[in-house]
């Protein structure tokens, strides 16, 4: 359940959450130990903490509350519960209660008189028992005789889901272990709604209100829940689903490093997931559910169809119409939606029309009803096999699941803008000839209309073409002299060199006349550099604010699809460690992009130019850090989900206060739904920063950015380009830092003009992470959420890194690329220089 943008809805529910935990600090002592045994006594306010130092157990009072209650919350953040013991028997006003192992073995909770509150309540338990808090949250009761766990806190937990804590159901029994909300935001005990997995079909998560479903994530496939658009395979790091022999199921989340996540069941009945950012020093909502009013469950009810971005949100399937029109036209949907027409499976023998079989209407990007029933099959036998049983309504089909059958009803059913899975419906044949019918008597007038039409605008055309091509023989303007054309907001800008449109959502327009202004008429004096997209100006509006202006080069490889990509994607991000685009200007020929001016240029003018300042360690950790939490966005926060595909030095841009921001957009790809890899056969980017498999086989991914940013951190740590190496014996920055780490000569490879440092051993943790990161295969690296956690400290111990991937450059001397434009003329230094583009043929 991966990472959302925070919409109004998701900052509402933040902001409850942080009531909702506002808890109090530890205010007594906290014992520095992990473990109770029946010669300790943990009294309010005292705590214990667990050896890993990650969770504390303690008393603490919700929010406008007197009330005390017994724990456990994250310890880097007192605003962090997890689990709660007294949920129904709070200590009243000033009365103080401690915890220890009674006599009976069992953890309890006593009163000032001391009367058991809570207990653990184990029939089995021993009387020579221990209680310990666990890195992972789990409050483990053992014998200590023979380490054998009694009892736990994660098979009893409150309303929080955290990494290995495991929701169960039993197929055989239905005992389960579910999440259940506070009843408010101020009391903890328990409340309307419950969280957990139901596993009779195939595995789901759902939420209950008072055992009613209330929300459901759609099939678990093996690697993702299906309903759960933002939910990617490459993200799992331990999603997964287990089966036993007893019939239990599991659904649990190992999370990828141990970072600190948990998904919270709120009063309201909504899934709310935070994740901790270590340089905010507070949680971050990342993900929420339901996201909207078509999440609800059966929102539309029995063959009704919600679609959000319609109005109303509800409609019938296909061959269905409302069961009461009337309450549907004011909005009450649950009624549902019965068949229109008779299935030619439910006709008697002697029908007429039994020649006429049922078809199958596709409904695309679903999340697919509720009781399905599983077959294994390819998609194109799906649909023989349905259409053999008349008892068969709907189909669908899913690579890890096989296909999917409905027989009674279909509810639940909503659609997505992307993602999701097809829903092929059965209908009677009289529907989709009465579609077609209604099209023809449409479209054959519609036809004639439009070719009388185009004969009559075509004859105009010349007609004014030969008008106007005798004006314009007699005055050509020049470039300069062309009209301005002031800014504006929401236009479709048409291209010259194709019908292609470019919808611009509240971007500028500026015209040729204001940029030749700005730029001194495009000065060499104010020339920053150029890239593979074409020369890069400095230029000051009549405002006074400082720009940069990309302008296409007539020369360059690149063209319509990098302008419009640029324009596209990074118009709609916003983002402190991503350059901003400030406009754009396209007109006659030229197609040109206005930037925020980057007043410290590049990072590559840093690192590669000696005659520069020098750049000390905290600067060059900085960067690292801002350049990873701009990825992070790309990857995981956006509305777009987006792979840059061209990180390099000369890419990420610094500002007055040496703040990275990632640049050039121009080969970014946009990933929907579930898309976690795509293949092309149009390999762009740059030489040295490209990874394996995409460089040799056009695949790429998240982890190809992944790798681009290992290669960043190692050249910003050496201030070494990756090829700067033509030695015998060493050919890339990767194989010289491997060596060094295998070695265990790190000094050789950090740059000898940062002097001595003081955080030597930090540098060869970045060292670690950097090498990580480049590792050959793509499942072998970390996700940059992981990334991010490792250098924040968040993970203790890394793993060891392989090998990475030497690639074998090409002879010295032949470019590149097969365009006459290759990267390598780029040597201009620049704030936007070195932009590239390499075009290879992919596998």
């Amino acid at each position: 359940m991966s990472k959302m943008l925070l919409s109004p809805t998701s900052l509402k529910l933040f902001l409850e959450s942080l009531l909702v935990t506002l808890l109090i600090s530890c205010l007594g002592s906290c014992l520095e130990t992990d473990t109770i045994t029946s010669s300790l006594v943990v009294e309010d306010p005292d705590s214990i903490v667990s050896s890993g130092k990650v969770y504390r157990l303690g008393f603490f009072s919700p929010v406008n509350s007197t009330s005390r209650y017994v724990g456990i919350w994250n310890n880097v953040s007192d605003i962090s519960i997890i689990w709660v013991a007294n949920r129904d028997k709070p200590l009243r006003g000033d009365t103080k209660g401690a915890i220890t192992v009674s006599e009976d073995g069992n953890l309890v909770l006593m009163g000032p008189k001391k009367e058991i509150l809570w207990s653990s309540n184990v029939t089995n338990s021993s009387r020579n028992s221990s209680v310990q808090l666990l890195d992972s949250g789990n409050l483990v009761l053992r014998d200590s005789s023979n380490g054998s766990v009694l009892w736990e806190s994660f098979a009893h937990p409150a309303d929080v889901f955290v990494p290995t804590l495991k929701l169960t159901d039993n197929i055989y029994t239905g005992k389960r272990i579910v999440l259940t909300s506070w009843k408010t935001l101020e009391d903890p005990s328990f409340g309307n709604y419950t969280a957990g997995l139901q596993a009779a079909s195939i595995p789901q998560i759902f939420i209950w209100n008072n055992g009613r479903p209330h929300w459901r994530s759609g099939p678990w496939n093996g690697l993702i829940l299906t309903g759960v658009t933002d939910m990617y395979a490459v993200y799992l790091d331990g999603y997964k689903v287990a089966r036993q022999d007893d019939g239990t199921v599991s659904f649990t989340r190992d999370y990828y490093g141990k970072l600190l996540m948990k998904i919270i069941l709120k009063p309201n009945g909504s899934f709310v997931q935070t994740m901790w950012d270590v340089g905010r020093k507070d949680w971050n909502v990342t993900w929420v559910a339901p996201i909207d009013a078509c999440d609800v469950y059966g929102v539309c009810g029995r063959f009704g169809n919600c679609n959000p971005r319609n109005s109303p949100i509800c409609s019938c399937l296909k061959g269905y119409k409302p069961v009461n029109k009337t309450e549907w036209d004011k909005g009450k949907w649950s009624g549902g939606c019965a068949r229109r027409s008779t299935l030619q499976c439910d006709r008697s023998d002697n029908s007429s029309e039994k020649s006429h079989g049922d078809k199958f209407s596709k409904l695309p990007n679903t999340k697919v009803p509720d009781f399905m029933e599983v077959s294994q099959g390819r998609l194109d036998e799906c649909e023989g096999m349905c259409a053999k049983n008349c008892s068969c309504i709907a189909y669908s089909h899913d690579r890890g699941i096989g296909c999917m059958f409905w027989r009674d009803s279909l509810i639940d059913v909503r659609q997505y803008p992307i993602g999701g899975s097809d829903l092929y419906v059965r209908v009677a044949y009289s529907v989709l000839d009465e579609k077609k019918d209604h099209k023809l008597s449409i479209i054959i007038p519609v036809v004639i209309g439009l070719v009388a039409l185009i004969l009559f605008i075509f004859v105009s055309w010349l007609w004014w073409s030969k008008k106007k091509g005798a004006k314009r023989a007699a005055s050509q303007p020049t470039a300069h002299s062309r009209l301005a054309r002031p800014p504006h907001s929401n236009e479709v800008v048409i291209l010259k060199d194709g019908t292609k449109e470019i919808s611009l959502d509240e971007l500028p327009l500026y015209s040729f006349e204001t940029l030749g202004i700005a730029t001194d008429h495009f000065s060499e004096s104010n020339l920053l550099g150029k890239g593979g997209f074409g020369p890069v100006y400095k230029g000051k509006l009549a405002n006074g604010k400082e720009i940069a202006v990309k302008r296409l080069s007539g020369a360059s490889a690149q063209g319509f699809q990098e302008f419009m990509n640029e324009v596209v994607v990074i118009s709609k991000l916003q983002h402190r460690n991503l350059v901003s685009l400030l406009g754009c200007c396209v007109e006659q020929e030229e197609k040109m992009l206005v930037y925020e001016f980057m007043v410290n240029r590049s990072l590559d003018v840093f690192l590669f130019d000696s005659s520069q300042g020098i750049l000390d360690w905290r600067k060059r950790f900085n960067i690292i850090q801002g350049i990873g939490r701009g990825i992070l966005y790309l990857h995981r926060d956006s509305r777009l989900r987006i792979i840059h595909r061209d990180l390099k030095p000369s890419n990420i841009l610094l500002d007055e206060n040496w703040n990275p921001k990632i640049s050039d957009f121009g080969m970014a790809r946009i990933f929907g739904g579930r898309e976690d890899q795509a293949n092309t056969a149009r390999v762009v980017g740059t030489y040295g920063y490209m990874s394996p498999e995409y460089a040799m086989g056009g695949r790429f991914s998240e982890k190809s950015d992944v790798f681009s940013f290992g290669v960043l951190v190692l050249e910003i740590i050496s201030g070494r380009k990756n090829m700067s190496f033509h030695n015998h014996e060493t050919d890339s920055l990767l194989e010289y830092a491997w060596r060094s780490w295998k070695e265990g000569s790190f000094e050789c490879l950090i740059d000898a003009r940062m002097g001595s440092v003081d955080s030597l051993t930090e540098i060869i943790h970045c060292i670690h992470i950097g090498l990580l990161c480049v590792q050959e295969f793509p499942d072998n690296r970390p996700t940059i959420s992981g990334v991010l956690g490792m250098l924040g400290n968040e993970i203790a111990e890394l793993p060891v890194p392989e090998q990475p991937a030497f690639v074998q450059k090409p002879s010295r001397g032949r470019p590149l690329s097969s365009s006459s434009n290759s990267h390598s003329q780029a040597t201009t230094v620049s704030s936007i220089n070195n932009v590239s583009i390499t075009t290879l043929d992919g596998r």
